[in-house]
């Protein structure tokens, strides 16, 4: 199964990062391009601009924002992270 792109704001130590990171592995995701928001206070504006949101992670695959950690979880959990990596 080929994956989107899977975008992500975060942080070098950010333990929700990391769980994001390791769920979305275990649906077979290879690749997280990541950008890290405590290295330039740019990022930072560009992720609150485009999420509306202040908190990492913050998580888009393809097109679609899915929001943070809780976020993705709870798709993961109503059976709708898989199709939506099938489908972007």
């Amino acid at each position: 199964m080929t994956h989107p792109l899977i975008l992500m704001y975060t942080k070098k130590m950010c333990p929700y990062c990391i769980r994001a990171e390791k769920l979305l592995h275990s649906k077979g995701v290879a690749h997280i391009e990541k950008i890290y928001i405590d290295r330039d206070d740019s990022l930072r504006d560009q992720m609150i601009e485009k999420t509306g949101r202040r908190t990492v992670p913050q998580i888009y695959i393809g097109e679609t924002h899915v929001g943070g950690y809780d976020d993705l979880a709870a798709l993961d959990k109503e059976g709708g992270l898989t199709p939506l990596l099938q489908k972007a």
